[in-house]
């Protein structure tokens, strides 16, 4: 199992040509549908797990561990989850964090439509990833992620992370909201108010 760990950042007109400026080579680009889902009162994502279903494809991710914590500007621009891709996996760890409550069953939160551009850099220290995702309701964001085996050296991770995004001349100031915070905010306030009173987002 792999831990993913990611820093967003907000894409502007400029950053496609930072990107070649700095040795990234595009590696595709495509189109997907997300789908959310959780109980009816958020048991999930109110435990920081969030069930997709990407064109057909489960995925659940998980609060990963951290190891040594580095310092906390780094720690706090980044994110870290297991990421769990094998269904009856998924079915077994939705099933324990259900039954530890009283609802039952899970619906659908939310759909969202994302154009993504993709691409990787290769340093001496490994291969970063940047993403760069357009949603269907308008915002824009960018990802920096690396992938790292569990109980690998995030820290090591981390430290690719804060390079690269140097040499994207990113500013290391605050939080970037993901794809998901944003369509929450929008869409489900209710939902986003429980998930920010839980510390969660």
């Amino acid at each position: 199992m792999t831990v993913e760990v990611e820093r967003k950042f907000v894409c502007d007109a400029e950053v496609m040509g930072k990107l070649q400026d700095i040795g990234a080579k595009c590696i595709g680009q495509r189109q997907f549908r997300d789908q959310y889902f959780d109980s009816p009162d958020f048991i999930l994502t109110l435990k920081d797990f969030w069930l997709r279903c990407r064109e057909g494809l489960w995925e659940l991710k998980c609060p990963a561990v951290s190891g040594t914590t580095p310092d906390n500007d780094t720690e706090t621009l980044c994110t870290r989850y297991r990421e769990i891709t094998s269904f009856p996996l998924i079915q077994s760890e939705v099933g324990r964090i259900i039954k530890e409550h009283t609802a039952e069953g899970s619906e659908s939160n939310s759909s969202q439509k994302t154009e993504r551009c993709s691409y990787m850099l290769e340093r001496e220290t490994g291969a970063v990833r940047v993403d760069l995702d357009q949603a269907d309701f308008g915002y824009c964001v960018g990802e920096i992620e690396v992938l790292v085996p569990e109980g690998g050296d995030m820290n090591a991770a981390l430290q690719r992370i804060t390079s690269i995004a140097e040499e994207l001349g990113l500013s290391c100031e605050k939080k970037v909201k993901g794809k998901m915070d944003v369509y929450l905010q929008r869409y489900r306030p209710e939902h986003y108010a429980k998930l920010l009173s839980a510390h969660i987002l």
